[in-house]
């Protein structure tokens, strides 16, 4: 009734009188529901007609913080407090300022010191654990989350916060251990089972896993987080059938996602059925089109099947969304080679080694079909700057001797057959294969000839 009558007022231009309490209500309303200019009309107006009234001066501090107006708002608290030393308004936003200016420790003896003055003090060790949090302090955090536990057992946010605390502690043993205890007294709490499947999942107990997200879902048979979680525990345990129908549960509890068709998607084409896994990651990218998970999903599966040109396709998407990912241009190389472009993989291999990645599997792929384009010193180029790097390596060395003799750099080629051959004997046939002509030279011949003698 008094919104609407404040609502009214306002497009009239009259002004009516509300009690402080009206106001009050009308401001909370407004704030929770994010409208700041009416919340800061509705105080304007409030302290005109109640210009005494603390409650409505510090809902205007509150507003003022917001805005990070906070030096007026540290001045109005200032004379609130020379009214009302012990209000615990007053050391909570006092507090808030503080955190704002990541005075967190200063924010942190302020709350402790307003717990004297306060009859229910929950709240204020909820704010003490965030502001530890804040200095990473988590053992100190975790403990006042705990204090909020003990007075309600069905705060489930200090809930979370203490299992946050002792994720970032990497304390898993201690974080099942605290669950277990509060799921003796509070034994029907989802949320509790669900945490404690984590902490499970991540030491790999798959099994305890499965079975606390068993009892979350039976808690709570709506519970897609549970299900989620159910689901990839099954997949650990290679129950790919299991995992499917959790996933499957998921989407008819609320609207499709692309994460659980990828999942549905992968747990098909661990069961070797890739037509239907390719049927779930078109479901993926249709639902979110700039998941480059589902497009380099559904390339790897047609690469599998041999479907070039359709991998082709749909690694270009991948590319499109992220330009930076070596692993989709080593995929985009891969499969311009199987298609016989030869320019677009030497662009590919390229783009890798630019974007940094400078596995040695580059360098040769890059080298070898430069060779085969006739490239020569260009693939030279490539493998001296290998060798900066991958020093004593039979791949290289080899490869350098050829490419050095086709230069008519006979001594070089020597050189490198010879060091070749003392890192890995065997793999001198890659000369044969890549460099025919340069197998042949009776020299090679020889040298090659000489050593297997040796090594026999």
């Amino acid at each position: 009734m008094s919104l609407s009558k404040f609502e009214s007022m306002l497009k009239t231009n009259e002004v009516y009188f509300f009690d402080a309490v009206e106001f009050e209500t009308i401001i909370e309303h407004y704030l929770n529901i994010g409208k700041q200019s009416l919340a800061k009309k509705a105080v304007q107006l409030g302290l005109e007609q109640h210009p005494s009234s603390i409650q409505l001066k510090l809902m205007k501090v509150e507003i003022l913080i917001f805005e990070d107006e906070l030096h007026e708002a540290i001045k109005m608290l200032s004379n609130i407090e020379a009214v009302e030393p012990h209000n615990d308004e007053v050391f909570i936003q006092k507090a808030i300022i503080l955190s704002k200016k990541k005075q967190h420790t200063e924010a942190i003896a302020i709350l402790k010191e307003s717990l004297q003055y306060i009859e229910d003090p929950s709240d204020i060790w909820s704010m003490i654990g965030m502001e530890y949090l804040y200095l990473d302090d988590f053992e100190n955090a975790r403990l006042n989350f705990a204090k909020c536990i003990e007075v309600d057992y069905e705060d489930y946010s200090s809930l979370y916060n203490i299992v946050y605390c002792f994720d970032m502690e990497d304390s898993h043993e201690d974080a099942i251990k605290f669950l277990n205890s509060y799921l003796d007294k509070n034994p029907y709490c989802e949320v509790a089972w669900h945490q404690l499947g984590r902490q499970y999942f991540e030491l790999g107990m798959f099994k305890e896993a499965l079975t606390a997200f068993d009892y979350a879902v039976l808690i709570d048979d709506s519970f897609i987080g549970g299900y989620l979680e159910k689901a990839k525990s099954l997949e650990e345990l290679k129950r790919y059938e299991e995992a499917i129908e959790n996933y499957l549960v998921t989407l008819e509890l609320d609207d499709p996602t692309a994460y659980a068709y990828i999942r549905i998607g992968e747990c098909y084409e661990k069961l070797e059925n890739t037509q239907t896994a390719i049927h779930f990651y078109k479901k993926a990218v249709h639902e979110d089109p700039l998941l480059d998970r589902g497009w380099i999903l559904l390339t790897n599966a047609c690469y599998n099947q041999g479907n070039y040109q359709k991998a082709l396709y749909y690694i270009n998407k991948a590319i499109h969304i992220d330009e930076a990912n070596v692993l989709y241009w080593r995929r985009y190389g891969d499969i311009n080679l199987k298609l016989n472009f030869y320019e677009e993989s030497v662009k590919a291999f390229r783009t890798c080694l630019s974007l940094g990645d400078r596995e040695i599997e580059i360098y040769v792929a890059l080298a070898d079909i430069l060779l085969f384009l006739g490239e020569f010193n260009e693939a030279l180029k490539i493998l001296i700057q290998a060798k900066k790097t991958y020093k004593e390596f039979a791949e290289i060395e080899y490869r350098l001797c050829g490419l050095f003799m086709i230069l008519g750099k006979e001594e070089y080629s020597v050189t490198h057959l010879n060091n070749a051959l003392a890192i890995d004997f065997e793999y001198h046939t890659i000369v044969k294969e890549l460099y025919p002509s340069v197998f042949e030279n009776k020299r090679i011949q020889k040298i090659i000839s000489s050593y297997d003698k040796a090594v026999k």
